[in-house]
């Protein structure tokens, strides 16, 4: 099982973060399996880096064989949605970009991609480019989100990472993350919706 993930895929999270590039091709970079933190456990600040940011996004997973997808059968290639947790470790990526290193450090880190409860994306019975989604943090939303804003679709990312990766049953694909990302301190309470459901719920230690 791998983890792909797009970055810089919602235009008002890159000005936040001082990054007005126009993108034709979506950024990709991957997390390892370690990554992942599932079934609500909680998320352990790490002490290699003064900040980590949550940064709340779909993610889909997919269910069969593909390479070289054309955009029109993507939908075909997952059936599955939720949505997940993108931690960075922001001090040490901005570190990272000024000397024009990869993210692998700052993005692939233990525990780094929290994963909510999977919904079959017929039982939702939504368009995928219509989904919306928000994070709480002790029960004040602090960001949200609608993947009708995506700089590239689902679809088109789908498509995309396939010419490159052979894609598997079981891999994840997080899609981006919209303006609103932050720091999280120790003894907060996270809270992750998919449209009015709740997929997501974990603590900071």
């Amino acid at each position: 099982m791998k983890i792909l993930a797009v970055g810089m895929n919602y235009p008002l999270h890159n000005k936040e973060l001082n990054n007005t590039l126009s993108l034709k091709e979506p950024v990709i970079f991957t997390k390892p399996e370690s990554a992942v933190l599932k079934e609500g456990r909680p998320f352990f600040i790490p002490d290699f880096a003064k900040r980590f940011d949550y940064e709340t996004e779909i993610v889909v997973r997919i269910n069969r064989l593909g390479k070289s997808i054309a955009e029109r059968f993507a939908h075909r290639y997952y059936d599955e949605v939720t949505v997940g947790i993108d931690f960075t470790a922001r001090d040490l990526q901005n570190e990272l970009k000024e000397k024009g290193l990869p993210w692998d450090l700052c993005k692939g880190f233990d525990g780094s991609a929290a994963i909510g409860e999977w919904i079959k994306t017929d039982e939702l019975g939504k368009d995928m480019n219509d989904l919306n989604f928000h994070l709480d943090i002790d029960g004040k939303m602090v960001q949200k989100g609608w993947t009708g804003d995506m700089i590239h679709s689902i679809d088109r990312i789908v498509a995309f990472v396939s010419q490159y990766f052979t894609l598997k049953t079981g891999d994840m694909i997080f899609t981006g993350t919209p303006a609103g990302v932050g720091p999280v301190s120790e003894n907060q309470h996270l809270t992750a919706y998919l449209e009015d459901r709740k997929v997501l719920e974990f603590n900071i230690k």
